[in-house]
């Protein structure tokens, strides 16, 4: 197998040194796979790809837009080269189909063993557990594991009312509950099931010892069995070592796909649900649209930002309240009370999770499309192609599942297609990202390798020094000022910051030079910063002082080098440029308030009752050669979810494979809040990456002739980068 990798090829697979700035010939890659496909064409193996590429673009194209390109054989000789070399193309024309490709190769090269994922039969593991050997459940999000546990005890006696049974959910002051149920099931062989044992960090190291004082001469039918969430990163690990060494770790994935989720919401109820609504029909057709909801926001994480904002733990016990809350409300009320509803579940039983404002907008607009009084028409479709079921049993609805829910797809969740080649995409960079991190630290790159380690990253030290511009002079600028109006406060403040930045670039980069060199000690700071170097990543220390970008570290310092050029152009002279590129601000909102407080100024309005509004014009940036008389043209924003029609003049449906369509000129300019348009708008959230929640940045109002709900359930926002 090692002579079967390439190091260079290897490399090119996991870092996707892609050329930056190219513009694609051909229309069905884009600029970024060009790039790719040019860097690979440099490589002896690769020669003429790219003369290939163009010169036969019929066949490419058929092959490049396939369904499952992986599954394809590779137009002309390209055909007949390596696995790893198929994959590295694969890489440049098809990110989105990497993790498939790279099933394919594990499967090809290693066996089957290694693609297929099994889950183990909860009463196995459960043999092997012991008075020592506590069972420890890794929690997933919308799994709960002790319905196992549950499930077991009753086979074998033991249960809440037989008092053998003891749960206790760890939270503030139930520490001690936890001991007494312990101490006490250790002596007459109880169960104990803690649950969410993370929640109490100061407590585990007693925990550890109860369980390893109770490990020896206790009843030989005490059981232990605890769960907790996984940590979020590295270093907030909590759970103590020994607690994980003596447990069996058991880990369920949730089920995936909209068609094993809807199955496993409606496992929770059963026929006697069903009947115990007086109002049966009203009762059934909510139930179903209820659990088609929760399976709904239970699945749309998978679909990152695009998804959710920010992800939340949903489960179970939230759709199970909010039926017993519907049973209650059905019961008290001659009419159904869909407002009533509405707000129950979507601000309190599933909005209790939610913190982030949008998020709560998109869970309020599932329920408005989901529950409304047209559903007792038969006139309401949960999905295209998946009408509201009538009045059936509890079988018949299982049953309408299997037989009438589309295949898996963007457009179950009110999603475009494009989401999935996102996500898909976003999987595969994290894979590769993960891979590159987890090579040997090595000085050679392998056999052949060529450059070292510090080889490389000299080069791009030198390179970053070379290329960084001085510092702004700041009392200079301010010297050419006569007036500090609300804009050249913007422009200033944008330096001040820039200086910061470029300052800590150039003071850690001189300093690695000195330790590379070995006249000065490297530091733990030294070989961080060259850790991210080496792995095209952007040090910790200059995010800390920049703005927010999703981009490697080579993408990202090509775009530093055009904010500094934008900001010289803008302060020689202090003229606001005719069209301002809104996403090389550290912070956009100050500009965007900088709108407003001079038309305040100028026209004596309150800033308080003022707000901005967002006409998108029908050119680009080069059609404009002066600023507007009064608000400012900015560029540079693009759409993800949907595009805007330049024609028509309204938001459109994205074209496939278009997943960031960019935006025309914005005209914005401030008004008076009582004089803002609301009808057939969508209000679009602004955000400075794709990583949107935290990097939020405005509301721009969109002109939509079709329902905003559309839009919401898209996921549609503008972006600053990409």
């Amino acid at each position: 197998m090692n002579k079967e990798i390439n190091a260079v090829e290897l490399d090119f697979l996991l870092r996707y040194p892609a050329q930056p700035g190219l513009s694609s010939p051909v229309d069905f890659l884009s600029n970024l796979s060009w790039g790719g496909i040019k860097s690979l064409s440099s490589m002896e193996e690769f020669r003429n790809l790219d003369r290939d590429i163009e010169g036969s673009a019929k066949r490419w194209k058929k092959f490049v837009e396939s369904e499952c390109p992986e599954k394809e054989k590779f137009p002309q000789e390209w055909k007949n080269k390596t696995a790893l070399q198929r994959l590295c193309m694969m890489r440049a024309i098809r990110p989105d189909r990497m993790t498939y490709a790279v099933r394919d190769f594990v499967e090809e090269k290693l066996g089957s063993k290694y693609v297929v994922g099994r889950s183990m039969d909860f009463s196995t593991s459960f043999e092997e557990s012991g008075a020592a050997t506590p069972m420890f459940f890794i929690l997933s999000p919308g799994v709960d594991p002790l319905k196992d546990v549950e499930k077991q005890g009753r086979k074998l006696g033991y249960t809440f009312d037989n008092r053998n049974l003891h749960n206790v959910s760890l939270g503030q002051g139930q520490e001690i509950v936890a001991e007494q149920a312990l101490d006490l099931a250790a002596k007459d062989g109880h169960w104990v099931i803690l649950q969410n044992i993370h929640l109490v960090a100061k407590w585990l190291g007693t925990l550890e010892k109860k369980l390893e004082q109770h490990s020896e001469g206790s009843h030989g039918e005490f059981r232990v069995f605890i769960s907790a969430e996984p940590a979020s990163s590295a270093d907030s690990h909590i759970i103590p070592q020994g607690i994980l060494e003596n447990s069996i770790k058991i880990t369920n994935e949730p089920p995936t796909g909209m068609h094993a989720n809807l199955h496993k919401a409606l496992d929770n109820f059963n026929q006697d649900t069903l009947e115990m609504c007086a109002r049966e029909s009203e009762f059934k057709s909510i139930l179903f649209a209820l659990c088609y909801f929760h399976a709904v926001v239970a699945e749309r994480r998978k679909f990152g930002p695009q998804g959710w904002n920010r992800s939340y733990p949903f489960n179970t016990g939230d759709l199970t309240i909010s039926v017993n809350v519907l049973y209650n409300y059905l019961e008290a009320n001659s009419k159904v009370p869909y407002d009533d509803l509405r707000y129950l579940f979507g601000e309190i039983m599933y909005g209790g999770h939610i913190t982030d404002d949008w998020d709560r907008r998109l869970c309020k607009t599932y329920l408005e499309v989901f529950i409304k009084p047209e559903m007792m028409e038969g006139e309401l479709s949960l999905a295209p192609g998946f009408p509201l079921p009538g009045n059936m049993d509890y079988n018949g609805y299982h049953q309408y599942i299997d037989d009438m829910l589309p295949p898996e797809s963007p457009y179950l969740y009110g999603l475009h297609p494009n989401a999935e080649i996102g996500f898909l995409t976003q999987t595969s960079e994290t894979l590769f990202r993960t891979v590159l991190e987890m090579q040997p630290r090595d000085s050679s790159g392998g056999e052949g390798g060529g450059t070292t380690r510090e080889e490389k990253v000299k080069a791009v030290l030198d390179d970053i020094m070379e290329k960084l511009p001085d510092d702004f002079n700041i009392p200079e600028l301010m010297g050419k000022v006569e007036e500090r109006t609300p804009y050249i406060v913007v422009a200033i403040q944008e330096c001040e910051r820039m200086n910061m930045l470029t300052r800590e670039i150039k003071r850690s980069l001189k300093e690695l030079n000195l330790g590379l060199k070995g006249e000065l000690t490297m530091t733990s700071d030294m070989e961080n910063l060259q850790n991210a170097i080496f792995l095209d990543q952007v040090p910790e220390s200059w995010t800390k002082r920049a703005y927010p970008s999703m981009a490697g570290l080579a993408g990202w310092f090509v775009d530093l080098l055009s904010r500094i050029k934008e900001l010289e152009t803008w302060t020689s002279d202090f003229a606001l440029p005719s069209v301002v590129w809104l996403a090389g601000f550290f912070n956009p909102q100050s500009f965007l308030t900088a709108i407003m407080q001079s038309m305040a100024r100028k026209n004596e309005w309150p800033l308080d009752k003022m707000c901005l509004q967002c006409d998108v014009t029908k050119k680009n940036r080069e059609d404009f050669s002066s600023p507007p008389r009064e608000g400012a043209y900015v560029h540079g924003l693009f759409m993800e979810g949907a595009r805007w029609d330049t024609q028509t003049g309204i938001m459109a449906d994205a074209r496939l494979k278009e997943l960031t369509p960019p935006m025309p000129v914005i005209f914005i300019k401030a008004i008076p809040v009582d004089k803002q348009e609301t009808r057939n708008v969508y209000p679009c959230p602004v955000y400075k990456t794709r990583q949107r929640g935290p990097t939020f940045v405005w509301t721009f109002n969109l002109k939509t002739k079709e329902n905003p709900s559309k839009w919401a359930l898209a996921g549609v926002a503008l972006l600053l980068q990409i």
